[in-house]
């Protein structure tokens, strides 16, 4: 498994870095590993786009908290974990209180009214958490699409009314930014620590602020046209690309273009669901297509020439003298791609042929035929090839 890397070599900075200049460095870096911005990349440049994106986040969440900064500079990666030692544990220089915030998230602590656990003092004390990131709700709709448009991949527009930024406010929700104050119950954080009792003692957990409902702000002059909520709905065409090879049901999840979320938070998601128009000459299993082809009695004895419609054009199609009603025939490639990521290469059509017989025959037509009834040519004699072409029908369409 691969070493990890510096938290500062990671975000590019010095180890006498400010706070801005580690927040800035971070900021450059998350514009430019976020998996949104590699989503039409190859698979290899998504997962590493993943990777880095984990790895700035993860040394961002450290060097951007001054106590475990310290305790980084300190320690290194050591002050994450924990050592054994004889007698006890060994904390590596970090007394219980942080290493009980390390191993739950500083998002509660327990107070044993100053009583002793296991040799050491009550502990509590656990670090409130960053203030609350609103994100925009996601947006569900269906597209309709032809065979022809799934084996090639297409752009469509979609029209959605969505959530979108008051033009007036910006989506602040507040006429200016003096107008948005610090949310006096939990002083910005957007979290409030709660009390709880237990057999264990009195136990601490932090839920969100219900005064400014976890965004640590609250706005005192709402904005008069969108009445303090930052945003408006608006009608608007989206233009979204389709994969090739997409499937009846699939939803695709198109990132950022659902509704938009007030304050300058995350935009939700649209996820559009495929509905596969029925092909008036094809059918569809998986990758592959399916036509059935009805050939005359005198063309199977004969054979002929026919043409097959294929999703880029018609195709020729050699009809072999003595061919059996149920015979089919494959042509490879001329099904569907796969999805990007979910299979690999195209599937086929697979042509059936039905023999038509009259249900008619003239006077002539009939002595025709009675006079060669009594060929042998004309009698049954299943060949192996034969016999193999009727077992096929049996377990086919």
């Amino acid at each position: 498994m691969a070493s990890k890397r510096d938290y500062y070599e990671v975000l590019g900075v010095d180890k006498k870095a400010s706070a801005d200049e580690i927040k800035s460095a971070y900021r450059k870096l998350a514009l430019k590993w976020h998996p949104d911005r590699w989503v039409n990349g190859t698979d290899a440049e998504k997962k590493t786009a993943e990777e880095n994106f984990k790895e700035a986040a993860e040394a961002y969440s450290v060097l951007s908290d001054a106590d475990k900064r310290a305790k980084y500079d300190q320690f290194g990666f050591a002050a994450e974990q924990m050592g054994g030692g004889a007698g006890g544990f060994d904390f590596g220089g970090m007394d219980i209180n942080d290493f009980l915030r390390n191993i739950f998230g500083g998002s509660f602590g327990f107070d044993f009214g100053g009583g002793s656990f296991g040799g050491f003092g009550g502990f509590g004390g656990a670090s409130e958490p960053q203030q609350r990131v609103l994100r925009g709700r996601d947006i569900r709709t269906s597209v309709k699409l032809t065979l022809e448009e799934i084996a090639n991949g297409c752009d469509k527009e979609i029209s959605l009314e969505r959530a979108r930024p008051c033009p007036d406010c910006g989506g602040r929700g507040a006429k200016s930014e003096a107008d948005i104050k610090t949310c006096p119950t939990c002083n910005g954080q957007g979290r409030v620590r709660q009390q709880t009792r237990s057999l264990f003692g009195v136990g601490y957990t932090i839920g969100i602020c219900p005064q400014c409902q976890g965004e640590g702000k609250i706005i005192t002059n709402p904005c008069r046209r969108c009445n303090g909520t930052g945003l408006e709905r608006k009608r608007e065409m989206v233009r979204v690309h389709i994969p090739a090879g997409v499937e009846d049901g699939m939803q695709l999840t198109i990132r950022g273009e659902g509704h938009a979320a007030p304050r300058g938070g995350v935009n939700g998601d649209l996820l559009l669901v495929i509905n596969e128009l029925p092909h008036p000459q094809l059918q569809r299993d998986g990758n592959n297509l399916f036509h059935t082809r009805i050939i005359s009695v005198l063309d199977a004895m004969l054979g002929c020439e026919v043409s097959v419609p294929c999703l880029d054009g018609s195709y020729k199609v050699k009809v072999e003298p003595g061919t059996q009603s149920g015979t089919v025939v494959k042509l490879r490639g001329k099904g569907l791609p796969s999805v990007q990521g979910y299979g690999r290469g195209t599937g086929d059509l697979y042509v059936k042929f039905q023999v038509w017989v009259p249900h008619k025959l003239s006077r002539e037509e009939k002595e025709a035929l009675e006079k060669m009834k009594g060929s042998s040519s004309f009698q049954p004699d299943l060949t192996r090839e034969d016999k193999a072409t009727f077992d096929k029908v049996k377990n086919i369409f």
